[in-house]
């Protein structure tokens, strides 16, 4: 059953009788220009009319609001000024009986638990146990803390529809806004050992704010300015609820988020058969074929001409192998050619000269310059295979064989096993057959794909037996724990790459398994998909005239935010959809395969035309790093994309989600 709001009693601030944690105060903070901030303490008097506890004269009249009942309160200001001020409002909920130290925290695609996954030149507790943050940050402008003595949870939402923000001149201290904007903040605090729920308006960002990767500043508290007659309606709401773990607290607030704000569609997109014949252009013009492997040119490309770079990237970032298949398989159904042979020569040299003496693929070199890793990484060889097997089974279903590809796949997977560990899982970065280079296991999930399908295409057991193996670290390491953590190679954080390739990889091995094993599966994959969903916006951040993403109307609701280190949103998707719309129909919950459909089309916005680029060079390279909050590479800023970009794995990823019957097709019996 969905949740609904229960509006049961309407009580004021100062008679608030529910079951939320106490109140325990709202604090105004009024600025004039040039001058020192001053915080007041605010109390309520019967008709919820906001006071400074210390009788002071105050420039605005604030009434408060509280609508209670089933364990939720709507909580509503309305703020109107009888003189021009500059203000700031903030509240704060302490939860009693509980303990800072022993809580674990979330904010949607950007806090988990204690974020200890993160370095300290990021948000973390190596950093503080007490943060707040711009809500544009978050997939979601909610806060939410667990606590495992009691089983509780408690979250509070930001509920306003407003949708606009200002630019502004200074990055920390105390600042006023250039403009109106709707950004407020949200959080939690260590309030004498006990933890504490707190959120206002607009923004606040402190101990400290992340204004660039691994980059910490001093922090920042905004005013909003306000003239004679001009009012402000802030609505949050608070909520607590039973959660047997922190998975279970995870999902519940997906479903209560989602059906509190609803998200919807995005109209007025490319259709897949225009969005395909768009991305096709990609093929076109970033094919580089004068080097021993061919490939599809992708990293360090600069956004303004989209020029051909140098490295060679055969996963993660570049993705060349998969849609070397993309095209060919595209090239074949639109009788083109030029498609269908740049498609082929990439996978013919990279059989070719592609290959390292040990059998594995070569992952990642720059031709220009001679630089090449000098470590191999067990994402990269799966995205490999991943890509590979695809292209087999395809050409398999045309009569057509390649015992020479069977061979090297074979030999990959062979040495894929001689690297597993005991426990299931396998080092994230190696070198040769053995040495390890990084031993953190967060990017396993990545190998029981190809591994799966390895099964089903060479019907060989010892495949299987390795994907199950892995499934067992998988469930004992991350779902369990509820750590999704490294699968990103540019970055050691929690990241929303990890928990997909959890989702993913286990509905693979509902593929091929029957029974109780595979319902276990399913309800492993569920699990790891509200953790993979968390990173995605149900909500469309606002932006200022002037910035690009605002000026175009571009909507955030369906994109996915990167990791803890990396505050940006992206694409990445691949078949992510797919695997909700199996969730939806095992689980009969069309929260799953409604949502799939705002990613869909939200995820084609941006598509660069003929007509309209979006500032990218090229028509069909999709964008890459989409700035929609203050955070950046070092270029350009929220609003913005940066200067350069890896556009091959964003139109593998648009291509596999557009592409929904591989999956079906590969795993059909033979």
């Amino acid at each position: 059953m969905k949740y609904l709001k229960l509006l049961r009693l309407t009580v004021l601030a100062s008679a608030c009788a529910v079951t939320f944690p106490s109140l325990a105060g709202t604090k105004l903070t009024l600025k004039a220009p040039g001058a020192k901030a001053q915080e007041i303490n605010l109390v309520a008097d019967a008709n919820g009319r906001m006071k400074a506890a210390d009788g002071r004269a105050l420039p605005l009249e604030i009434t408060r609001e509280a609508i209670a009942g089933n364990g939720v309160t709507d909580i509503r200001y309305t703020v109107k000024a009888t003189e021009p001020c500059y203000f700031n409002l903030a509240e704060d909920w302490i939860l009693d009986g509980t303990r800072h130290d022993a809580c674990e925290f979330y904010m949607p695609g950007f806090w988990y638990h204690h974020n200890l996954r993160s370095p300290k030149e990021a948000l973390s507790f190596h950093t503080s146990d007490t943060w707040r943050v711009r809500e544009d940050r978050l997939s979601s402008p909610l806060t939410g803390v667990y606590d495992p003595a009691t089983a509780k949870g408690y979250t509070v939402l930001r509920t306003d529809k407003d949708r606009a923000d200002a630019m502004e001149q200074n990055q920390s201290g105390d600042i006023i806004l250039s403009g109106h904007s709707s950004v407020g903040f949200t959080g939690f605090e260590n309030r004498d050992g006990k933890s504490s729920l707190t959120f206002g308006y607009p923004y606040v960002e402190a101990p400290r704010r992340y204004i660039r990767k691994l980059q910490l500043i001093d922090p920042v508290r905004a005013f909003e300015r306000m003239a004679p007659g001009d009012v402000r309606q802030l609505s949050w709401q608070t909520r607590t609820f039973d959660a047997k773990d922190y998975s279970d607290f995870v999902g519940d607030i997906w479903n209560y988020t989602f059906d509190t704000l609803n998200p919807a569609p995005v109209a007025g997109v490319l259709s897949t058969d225009e969005a395909k014949a768009c991305l096709a252009n990609y093929f076109r013009q970033s094919y580089v074929g004068n080097h021993p492997v061919k490939y599809f040119s992708s990293a360090a490309m600069p956004v303004a001409d989209c020029r051909n770079m140098g490295e060679l990237h055969v996963g993660f970032i570049g993705r060349h192998l998969l849609n070397a298949f993309n095209a060919l398989e595209y090239g074949n159904e639109r009788n083109d050619k030029e498609l269908t042979d740049k498609g082929l020569s990439i996978l013919t040299s990279t059989l070719e000269n592609g290959m390292t003496p040990e059998g594995y693929f070569m992952e990642c070199c720059n031709f220009d310059n001679g630089y090449a890793d000098d470590f191999l990484s067990i994402r990269r060889q799966s995205e490999a295979v991943f890509a590979l097997m695809q292209y087999l089974d395809y050409e398999r279903r045309r009569d057509s064989k390649h015992p020479e590809w069977d061979s090297a796949i074979r030999k990959v997977l062979d040495n894929m096993i001689a690297l597993q560990n005991p426990d299931g899982s396998f080092p994230r970065k190696f070198k040769g057959l053995n040495q390890v280079v990084d031993a953190s296991g967060g990017s396993s999930p990545c190998a029981i794909i190809p591994f799966a399908m390895a099964y089903k295409y060479f019907g060989d057991k010892r495949y299987l037996e390795a994907a199950k193996k892995t499934a067992v670290y998988l469930e004992n390491e991350l779902i369990d724990k509820a750590d999704y953590f490294s699968s990103t190679l540019d970055a050691n954080c929690e990241d929303k790459e990890a928990a997909i390739y959890a989702s993913t990889a286990l509905y693979y091995l509902t593929r091929v398994t029957k029974g109780k094993e595979r319902a276990h599966y399913m309800d492993q994959c569920r699990r790891a998909a509200y953790f993979a969903l968390s990173w995605y916006y149900m909500w469309d951040v606002p932006f200022s005239p002037g910035q690009m993403l605002g000026d175009v109307d571009f909507r955030s609701r369906g994109w996915g935010n990167v990791s803890v280190e990396n505050n940006h949103i992206d694409v990445y998707i691949f078949e992510f959809n797919t695997v909700l719309e199996a969730l939806a129909k095992e689980y009969a919950d069309s929260r799953f395969s409604d949502f799939a459909q705002v990613i869909k089309t939200s995820m084609l916005q941006l598509m660069p035309t003929a007509d309209n680029t979006f500032t990218i060079g090229k028509a069909g390279f999709y964008p890459e790093v989409v700035q929609h909050t203050t955070w950046d590479y070092g270029r350009n800023g929220k609003g913005f994309f940066n200067d350069i970009f890896a556009p091959g794995w964003t139109v593998a990823s648009l291509w596999q989600m557009l592409s929904p019957d591989r999956l079906d097709h590969f795993f059909a019996k033979k």
